[in-house]
């Protein structure tokens, strides 16, 4: 049986069922990886044996009549920037291209609890520092719709697998839009959840105060149970919340009759693609007529928020990438003299072009004299950001907008200018400034049969209304179940 094609939710009910074997689950995934991955490149490293060995340790416990958890025996890859234990954990970064941990990630640890299997570690923008995946110090992802365009980044490669079908399900990071930008781009669903919703514990840090996991799936309803797996206070991870847990998968199928969807002004306007337009008005009004009612907000201040987000973005990440250093682990020069050119040998030849931009930009940013005018003045725009959101929660439910200003773009368009590559996430910085949760889900195709994403924005630790949203919205549409047609090798 050819299990690729099933959506997480029916996979884990089959084998619960005996009626697909674990092992069969994996090598479907695995055949579709040896035929695709040539062209596609998702993947950084495939554990196939450790995913046999898996597979084959939870088909016996089925045996033996033990429960396997709600992922026992889904396929799931994970984001090259989240630590695997025993796996090379390199955020496709040549400074850390021998690096192994020797721990797991909480949200790993929660995988392998939940009897998921491991497949590998997937291609990334270096230290997800990018729009396309193009930035990757390893090699470039393709987008499975159409091999010469970008996957979106930085969690292209986990896009583009869980797009292919070689993964049914993948982890993501999203620091300024890089888990709901490639969902767009590869017409999948992703979820950046509430800030502190799931643990950060050995996911590598780009920069603190805005990074969450969150998956990447086919569907809302594998969306919303890989979500349920991730969700937890953690103790390892000082900004991990205390709360409780919703069973979202369990709550999707509720009415959205009388809920309020806030369409932001400031959201459709100069910039916006015709196409992309046309799309995300359409599926609002499907909302609109399963009972939902619409009202055109204002989020002021988005204006400001990529400038803000590059000068918060890289300060921090000026402060935690300084550890890379060519003493403790990951790659040193072989110029080491003395030790000043030990560390800036290390890091010149270890460090690809836009992650040494942004370290520029954030070390600027930070040092003395420019604080105050460049990251204190960004903290305080930041504040403003929020408060817009607080405000426009008064009023509607939910906020309802493109993901992307366009359709996925070549490749090579837009690598030489990082400007236009910045704007690429304009529609999806605001969120993480915020702290709030948002999910892209597809709402249609472009004129060459590219995908389209709309963005849902919400409450803080309101997930549950979010995919209930969506989950309406793809229950009167088909865009979700289109599969790329990807030539097998």
């Amino acid at each position: 049986m050819e299990t690729h094609s099933l959506s997480a939710v029916e996979l884990a009910e089959c084998i619960r069922k005996r009626s697909v074997s674990a092992l069969e689950a994996v090598e479907s995934v695995l055949k579709r990886i040896e035929q695709l991955d040539a062209q596609v490149r998702a993947f950084v490293t495939v554990d196939a044996d450790g995913a046999r060995a898996q597979a084959r340790a939870l088909d016996e416990k089925r045996a033996r009549g033990e429960a396997l958890g709600l992922l026992g025996g889904v396929p799931v890859a994970v984001k090259d920037n989240i630590c695997t234990r025993g796996l090379p954990t390199t955020c496709s970064s040549k400074i850390l291209q021998n690096f192994v941990p020797p721990f797991d990630a909480t949200v790993v640890e929660r995988l392998r609890a939940a009897g998921a299997v491991i497949l590998g570690k997937t291609n990334l923008d270096e230290f997800a520092m990018g729009s396309s995946t193009e930035n990757s110090g390893l090699f470039v992802t393709r987008n499975p719709w159409a091999l010469d365009r970008a996957p979106g980044g930085s969690s292209g490669g986990s896009a583009a697998a869980v797009s292919a079908r070689m993964a049914s399900l993948a982890l993501g990071s999203d620091t300024g839009g890089s888990i709901r930008q490639p969902a767009s781009f590869c017409g999948i669903v992703g979820v950046k959840p509430t800030y502190g919703r799931v643990s950060r514990y050995g996911l590598v840090a780009f920069a603190s105060s805005l990074d969450q996991i969150g998956p990447l799936a086919r569907d809302v309803p594998d969306a919303a149970l890989l979500l349920r797996v991730l969700c937890g206070h953690d103790p390892q991870d000082s900004t991990s919340a205390d709360r409780a847990v919703p069973d979202f998968l369990r709550d999707l199928d509720g009415p959205i009759r009388g809920l309020r969807l806030g369409l932001p002004r400031e959201f459709f306007g100069e910039g916006l693609s015709r196409e992309v337009e046309d799309a995300v008005r359409q599926a609002i009004e499907t909302l609109r007529s399963a009972g939902a009612e619409t009202l055109e907000i204002s989020l002021a201040h988005s204006e400001y928020a990529v400038a803000t987000y590059y000068l918060v973005a890289t300060a921090e990440a000026s402060s935690n990438l300084a550890r890379y250093d060519g003493v403790h682990y990951g790659y040193r020069s072989a110029e080491a003299g003395d030790l000043y050119r030990l560390y800036a040998a290390t890091r010149r030849e270890g460090f690809g072009a836009e992650v040494k931009r942004r370290i520029m930009l954030g070390t600027y940013a930070l040092s003395s004299g420019y604080y105050d005018a460049y990251y204190l003045k960004a903290s305080r725009v930041r504040t403003l950001i929020r408060r817009d959101f607080e405000k426009a929660f008064q009023e509607v439910d939910v906020v309802v907008c493109p993901t992307a200003p366009t359709p996925p773009f070549k490749l090579g368009e837009k690598v030489d200018n990082p400007l236009e590559m910045y704007l690429s996430d304009i529609y999806t910085i605001s969120l993480n400034l915020a702290g709030l949760p948002g999910l892209s889900l597809p709402c249609g195709f472009s004129s060459e049969g590219l995908p389209l994403g709309m963005q849902m924005l919400g409450r803080a630790w309101d997930e549950s209304t979010l995919l209930r949203v969506a989950q309406a919205y793809q229950r009167r549409t088909d865009f979700h179940r289109r599969e790329p047609k990807v030539s097998l090798l």
